[in-house]
C-alpha cells in the first residue's frame, strides 16, 4: 500500500481544484495526538496565511468546522460572510465561494479537503457530493490504519 508520504498530494489537490473550476485549495490531515488538522497540500494560499493554516484546531475556521461537524461547510462569499465561522485572516485569500468537507474513512475522521473560487458561488448538492466522494476516496491514504 502507498503510504501517505508517498502519495502525490499536491497533484491530487491540483486536479481536484481544476475539476471544480476553483483556484485555491487545502488538504489537511488529522493529527490524533493534538486533535489539530495539519496541512498536507495547498494551492493559491497567500504566504502570510501559511503559519495560520499549518495547524488548525478542531472547530476553528472553515476546515476545523467541517472536521468537527463531519459535514460540508460552505460560504457563498467569504469576503462578506458574517457568520463567524471563517477566521478574519481567511479574507486575505481573496476567495469568495468556498467549500470544505471532512475526509472520512467510514465514521473515522482523517482530515479535511477545501476548495475555493474567486467569485461568489454556491456549490450544488451534486458538487458537494462529488467532493465528499473524492475525499472518501483518499481517506485511507491520508491517515493509514
Amino acid at each position: 500500500m502507498t503510504t501517505s508520504s508517498d502519495f502525490p498530494w499536491a497533484d491530487f489537490l491540483t486536479q481536484t481544484i481544476s475539476d471544480f473550476g476553483c483556484t485555491t485549495g487545502t488538504l489537511h490531515r488529522l493529527d490524533p495526538a493534538d486533535q489539530h488538522l495539519k496541512l498536507v497540500a495547498h494551492q493559491g494560499i497567500p504566504e502570510a496565511l501559511m503559519p495560520i493554516i499549518q495547524s488548525i484546531p478542531m472547530g476553528k475556521g472553515i476546515a476545523g468546522s467541517a472536521a468537527q461537524r463531519r459535514e460540508p461547510v460552505e460560504m457563498c462569499n467569504l469576503q462578506t460572510d458574517t457568520s463567524g465561522v471563517a477566521k478574519p485572516g481567511a479574507k486575505q485569500t481573496q476567495v469568495q465561494g468556498t467549500l470544505a468537507v471532512p475526509v472520512l474513512d467510514g465514521s473515522r475522521l482523517c482530515g479535511t479537503l477545501g476548495i475555493g473560487k474567486l467569485e461568489p458561488y454556491e456549490f450544488s448538492a451534486e458538487e458537494k457530493g462529488r467532493l465528499i466522494s473524492i475525499a472518501q476516496g483518499v481517506a485511507e491514504r491520508l491517515l493509514p490504519r
